[in-house]
C-alpha cells in the first residue's frame, strides 16, 4: 500500500499568519498615537475656549514637524529588516542605532529652531490674540519633547525591522495612559493649566523613548553591537531618509492644497471636508498597518536573497489590501447616516458630506493597493522611486484640485480629485512592482 505524499504547506497561509502577526499590533500602536492629542484636548478643553484654540494651533505645528521626520521609522525598518534577513543581528541593531542617533541630532536642531520661532509660527498659523499666548506656551514646552518623539520613531523602526510590532503597541498604550494621568494631575491638580498639559506630554514622550532605548540597548549588548555614534552610519541613514522626506512633504502638500481648496468652496464645505478627512485618516491607519508589515517582511526576504518569496508576499499583501479596502468601503457606506451626526448637527454640512463620503468609500480598494505597494517598496529601500512617483502625483493632483472651484465643482468633485490622486499613485507603484526592479537583494541596498 503506497503512502500518500505529504502535503506541502500553503505559502499563502504562512504569509497570512505573518502579515496578521505584524499588522494587527501595528494597527493598535497607530491608533494609540492620535489619542495623545485627543486626551490633551479633552482635558484642556475644560479650561476655556482660548486655551483649547491655543492647543489646537500648537498641536497642528507639532504634528506637522514630527510627521515630516516619519522617514526615521520607515528607512530604519527597511535597513534593519535587510540585515535580519541576511542573518546579521549585530549589524541590524548597529544600523538601528545609527537611526536613533540621527533622531537625536534632528531633534536638537528642531528645538533650536522652535524655541525662538514659536511666537512667529503661532502667528503664521493665524492664532487669535487670546489664543496665541497659550499656543506659544504649549509649543515651547512641547518642543522640548521632540527629540524623544523622534527617538520613538527611529526605535519603532528598529523593532519593526526585527519583526516586532508588539512592543511598540505596549509602549504606545502605556504612554497614552501615563500621558492622560499626568495631564489631569498637572493641569488641575498642580494648577499649571496649558503648561501642565505640555509638560505631561513631554514627560510621557521621554518615558516612551527611555523604554525603547532600554530595549534597543539590551539587544545591542546581547549581540555585541556598538552603541557609539558613527558619523558614516548616521550619514547613510540620513541619505536613505532624504527621498522618503521628499515623498512625505509631497503628500503633506497634497493634503494642504485639498484643505485650501475646500476652504474656498464655503463654510459648509470646509466643515464637511474636515470631518471626511478625519475619517480618511482613520481608515488610513488600518491600511498603513499592512504597509508596515510589508516593510518588515519584504526587507527580510530581500536581505536573505529570496526574490521569489518577496514576490509571493507582495502578491498576498495586495490581496489583503484590496480585501481590507472593500471592507472599509462597505463600512463607510453603511455607517454614513450614523457617522455624520457624531460631528455635526448642521443639515447643510451633512448634505454636503454625504455624496463625498460615497466617493471615499468607493476609493478604499484603490487606497488598499496604494498603501500595500508603498510599504513593499519602502521595505525594498526603493526611496528614490517613491519620491519621484509622489512628485508626479502632486503635479497631476494640483491642477485637478485647483480646477474644482473654477469649474463650479463642490466637495464631491474635490474628493474625486483626491481619488484621482490615489489612482495615479496606484498606477506608478503598480508599474514599479510589476517591473521587478525593486527586487535588489543583499544586506544593504
Amino acid at each position: 500500500m503506497t503512502q500518500a505524499p505529504a502535503r506541502r504547506p500553503d505559502p499563502r497561509r504562512q504569509h497570512d499568519r505573518e502579515i496578521a502577526a505584524l499588522a494587527v499590533p501595528a494597527f493598535g500602536a497607530l491608533v494609540a498615537e492620535p489619542l495623545f492629542v485627543m486626551a490633551d484636548s479633552a482635558i484642556v478643553g475644560h479650561l476655556g475656549t482660548a486655551q483649547l484654540a491655543g492647543l489646537g494651533v500648537a498641536s497642528a505645528l507639532l504634528t506637522t514637524a514630527v510627521s515630516v521626520f516619519v522617514f526615521l521609522a520607515y528607512a530604519t525598518t527597511a535597513a534593519v529588516a535587510r540585515r535580519v534577513g541576511a542573518g546579521d543581528l549585530r549589524a541590524a541593531i548597529r544600523q538601528g542605532m545609527d537611526g536613533v542617533w540621527l533622531a537625536l541630532v534632528l531633534g536638537g536642531v528642531v528645538i533650536a529652531v522652535a524655541l525662538p520661532a514659536a511666537p512667529g509660527l503661532v502667528d503664521l498659523f493665524g492664532a487669535s490674540d487670546t489664543a496665541a499666548p497659550y499656543a506659544t506656551t504649549y509649543l515651547r514646552i512641547s518642543s522640548l519633547g521632540i527629540p524623544a518623539m523622534l527617538v520613538v520613531l527611529a526605535a519603532t523602526g528598529v523593532l519593526r525591522g526585527l519583526q516586532d510590532t508588539r512592543t511598540p503597541l505596549y509602549v504606545a498604550v502605556a504612554g497614552f495612559i501615563v500621558n492622560a494621568g499626568l495631564n489631569a494631575g498637572l493641569v488641575y491638580g498642580a494648577g499649571l493649566g496649558v503648561a501642565g498639559s505640555a509638560w505631561g506630554t513631554v514627560i510621557a514622550q521621554c518615558g516612551m523613548a527611555a523604554v525603547y532605548l532600554t530595549v534597543v540597548v539590551r539587544g545591542a549588548r546581547r549581540h555585541g553591537a556598538s552603541l557609539r555614534p558613527d558619523a558614516a552610519g548616521i550619514r547613510t541613514s540620513a541619505q536613505a531618509g532624504i527621498p522618503l522626506l521628499v515623498r512625505t512633504l509631497s503628500l503633506r502638500a497634497i493634503l494642504m492644497i485639498a484643505t485650501a481648496v475646500a476652504a474656498r468652496l464655503g463654510d459648509a464645505d470646509i466643515a464637511a471636508h474636515q470631518i471626511i478627512l478625519s475619517l480618511w485618516s482613520l481608515l488610513a491607519f488600518a491600511l498603513d498597518a499592512i504597509a508596515i508589515a510589508g516593510q518588515a517582511i519584504i526587507g527580510r526576504f530581500l536581505g536573505a536573497g529570496d526574490t521569489e518569496g518577496a514576490r509571493g508576499v507582495c502578491r498576498r499583501m495586495m490581496q489583503w489590501g484590496i480585501a481590507v479596502g472593500v471592507l472599509l468601503g462597505l463600512l463607510v457606506i453603511v455607517s454614513r447616516p450614523v457617522f455624520l451626526p457624531l460631528f455635526t448637527g448642521d443639515s447643510t454640512v451633512k448634505d454636503t458630506a454625504l455624496p463625498a463620503l460615497l466617493v471615499v468609500a468607493l476609493s478604499q480598494p484603490i487606497c488598499g493597493v496604494v498603501f500595500v505597494l508603498d510599504g513593499v517598496l519602502m521595505g525594498a529601500g526603493d526611496g528614490p522611486y517613491l519620491a519621484g512617483a509622489m512628485l508626479i502625483t502632486l503635479a497631476v493632483f494640483t491642477p485637478a484640485a485647483l480646477a474644482v472651484p473654477v469649474l463650479g465643482g463642490g466637495l464631491t468633485a474635490l474628493w474625486g480629485a483626491m481619488t484621482l490622486m490615489m489612482a495615479v499613485r496606484m498606477l506608478t507603484l503598480w508599474l514599479r512592482a510589476r517591473s521587478g526592479r525593486w527586487l535588489v537583494t543583499g544586506a544593504t541596498r
